[in-house]
């Protein structure tokens, strides 16, 4: 029998798992192991901390509901989710419009709307804006009858899913015209602060981190036989632009709400305008999946997958 000691235990955990039939979950379960193993060596974890660790996982898994998702966001705040997708944009076979996170707010049930619908049912006065633009592929082709999902938060920070999750509200489906070009009525969105009363914002906060994600519209792209494109728009001139606390902002996505655009096409109204060019489809696409996903999708596949 093989002794088992701090140098021995890697090996022999890698060898009892060598049996694993699928060979995708053999190579990643190997690297987690040799990943986690030198983790522990390095820092030299001690037992109270180990099992601080393990509560910390389990507050994280506690407030996972139909409505939040915890772990996503723990992701986000650890940039993994950033690198997860900036892994999956090298597979890309060309060159689109740079993407950004999905975040844990998006929801599958969203309504399908006629262009320049307005998205928000609550609008202050001042605040609402014209949101339009054309989607191409990556010579500048207009793609007709793409969809063009969009969602962000209202005037107070939330989401409808933290406020009324029966209720969808601040965001809409909406298709181009033949000419490639969509246009909604919305509001400016506004920078706010990630959620702070769970496990995630209690690390945020003992990190020194402000928490604070800048002012943006996320937005899910699709057409046939193109990459489907998941990314958003920031607003240039919000002061945490340059330290999302999610990693999600770039300079490439930076817009400017403009007073008096004379391309606008509803007349008056302050304007943003957001071109997306989509990449064709390649064969990672058909695989991959995107990085993120509805909370209550999630729940619902962990429901599906315990025995009864």
């Amino acid at each position: 029998m093989r002794e088992l000691t701090p140098d021995t235990m890697t090996d022999a955990v890698l060898d009892q798992m060598a049996s694993t039939p699928d060979p995708r979950m053999r190579e990643i379960m190997a690297a987690a192991v040799k990943h986690l193993h030198a983790f522990a060596r390095e820092v030299n974890l001690t037992p109270g901390e180990w099992i601080k660790g393990i509560e910390f996982m389990t507050k994280v898994g506690q407030n996972c509901t139909p409505t939040r998702q915890e772990f996503i966001l723990l992701s986000d705040t650890l940039g993994l989710s950033a690198l997860v997708n900036g892994l999956h944009d090298r597979t890309a076979i060309e060159e689109g419009t740079h993407t950004s996170l999905l975040g844990p707010f998006y929801r599958d049930e969203t309504p399908t709307l006629p262009a320049g619908s307005q998205i928000a049912s609550r609008v202050k006065p001042g605040s609402e804006c014209a949101l339009y633009g054309r989607v191409t592929d990556v010579q500048g082709k207009p793609l007709a009858n793409a969809t063009v999902s969009v969602w962000q938060t209202g005037a107070d920070g939330l989401y409808d899913i933290q406020e009324n999750p029966e209720t969808p509200d601040y965001r809409g489906v909406f298709s181009t015209d033949a000419d490639g070009r969509y246009l909604v009525r919305t509001v400016k969105p506004v920078g706010y602060s990630i959620p702070m009363d769970g496990p995630v914002g209690q690390m945020v906060k003992t990190q020194g981190r402000h928490g604070m994600r800048p002012a943006h519209i996320h937005f899910l792209v699709g057409a046939p036989g193109y990459r489907e494109l998941v990314t958003a728009l920031y607003l240039r001139d919000d002061p945490h632009l340059a330290d999302d606390v999610v990693f999600g902002s770039s300079d490439d996505l930076a817009v400017d709400v403009v007073p008096d655009d004379p391309d606008c096409p509803i007349k008056g109204l302050p304007s943003i305008r957001f071109d997306l060019k989509l990449a064709r489809e390649g064969a990672a696409d058909k695989t991959s999946g995107r990085v993120g996903s509805d909370p209550a999708a999630i729940m619902k596949q962990k429901e599906a997958a315990v025995p009864s």
